[in-house]
C-alpha cells in the first residue's frame, strides 16, 4: 500500500483553479435559467414555512421586517437569476423565532444535508447583489451536486464529511440513465454522503481524474473519500447501478477496506495524511459561507 498525495493538495487545486471562458460560461448560464418571471412565495405561518422548506431541494427565505427597503429588491433580482431554486420571504414573527432569526437576513435551506446557512452581512438593509449571488452559488448543493470550482467551496463547508464522487463524461450516451440510477442512490445516503457528479468532458477536471490515479479508460468511476482522515477509494470502470452505489458506500462507511477489491478484485490506494483545510476554509478570502 503506497502513500497517496496529501488532501490538502487535492482541495487547494480544486479551489484555486481558474475557470476557463467556457466553463465560467456555462455555469453564469446554468444560473440564469430561463427568462420567465417568477415572484418569491409569501410565508405567514410556521406550518408553511416548513412545507416550504421540505418541498425544495434548496430554499431560500428573506426574512424582512420592512419589504420597502433595498435588499429586498436585491433578493427580488436573485429570484430570477437562480430560477432553479425556490425563493420566499417573510415577515411573520412566529416563522422568524421559528428559525432563530433575529433581524433581517436571508437563509439558504438544502435538503442534502438539513442544513440552515444564515447571510452574514454588516447592512442587511442595503445587501450587496454580488455577495448575495456568491452565496447562492458556493450553497446551493442538492441531492447530487455538480462539481465546479464554485460549488466546491459549498462541498467543503458541509458538516457532511464523506463525498461520492461520479466520474463521467455528460457527452456520453449512457448519461443520463445512469444519473438517474445515481440520484436514487444519492436518497439512500441523504444526510450522510454527499454526491457529486464530476464531468471528465471538462478539461479543468482532468485533475480530479489525476488525483485518484484514474485513467480516461477507467471512466465512468467512483471515488469516495472522508474529509476527517483522507481515506479513499476508487471503483474504476464501474457499472452506476443503484446497487452497486449503495454498497460501495455501505462498504466504505462500515470500513470494510478496501470496498475495491471486495467489489472489483483490484488493490487501491488509501491515504492518512495531515489536512490543512480547515486553514483553506479560515482564509478571510471564504469565511464560514465563502465571504469575508
Amino acid at each position: 500500500m503506497e502513500a497517496a498525495p496529501s488532501r490538502c493538495l487535492f482541495l487547494l487545486f480544486l479551489i484555486t483553479c481558474e475557470l476557463s471562458p467556457d466553463t465560467a460560461a456555462e455555469i453564469q448560464d446554468s444560473s440564469d435559467g430561463p427568462s420567465a418571471s417568477q415572484e418569491p412565495v409569501w410565508l405567514t405561518d410556521v406550518p408553511a414555512a416548513i412545507e416550504f422548506i421540505a418541498a425544495a431541494e434548496v430554499a431560500v427565505i428573506g426574512f424582512f421586517q420592512d419589504v420597502e427597503i433595498p435588499a429586498v429588491s436585491t433578493f427580488h433580482s436573485m429570484v430570477q437569476k437562480f430560477q432553479d431554486v425556490a425563493f420566499g420571504i417573510s415577515s411573520d414573527p412566529e416563522v422568524w423565532a421559528h428559525y432563530n432569526i433575529t433581524g433581517n437576513t436571508i437563509s439558504l435551506f438544502r435538503l442534502v444535508d438539513n442544513e440552515q446557512l444564515d447571510l452574514e452581512t454588516e447592512d442587511p438593509e442595503s445587501m450587496d447583489a454580488t455577495k448575495l449571488s456568491r452565496f447562492l452559488e458556493i450553497n446551493s448543493l442538492r441531492l447530487v451536486t455538480e462539481y465546479n470550482p464554485v460549488t466546491v467551496i459549498g462541498l467543503f463547508n458541509s458538516m457532511i464529511q464523506i463525498h461520492l464522487l461520479l466520474i463521467m463524461n455528460k457527452a456520453s450516451p449512457e448519461y443520463e440513465e445512469n444519473m438517474l440510477k445515481y440520484q436514487k442512490a444519492a436518497k439512500l445516503f441523504q444526510g450522510k454522503i454527499l454526491f457529486i457528479l464530476v464531468d471528465s468532458g471538462v478539461k479543468e477536471n482532468g485533475k480530479v481524474i489525476s488525483f485518484f490515479k484514474l485513467k480516461e479508460t477507467q471512466l465512468p468511476a467512483l471515488a469516495i473519500y472522508r474529509t476527517a482522515d483522507d481515506q479513499w477509494d476508487t471503483l474504476p470502470g464501474a457499472e452506476v447501478s443503484e446497487e452497486r452505489v449503495q454498497n460501495f458506500c455501505e462498504g466504505f462507511l462500515e470500513g470494510k477496506w478496501p470496498v475495491s477489491v471486495r467489489l472489483k478484485g483490484k488493490q487501491v490506494v488509501l491515504s492518512s495524511s495531515l489536512c490543512i483545510f480547515s486553514f483553506l476554509l479560515n482564509k478571510n478570502s471564504l469565511g464560514s459561507t465563502g465571504f469575508d
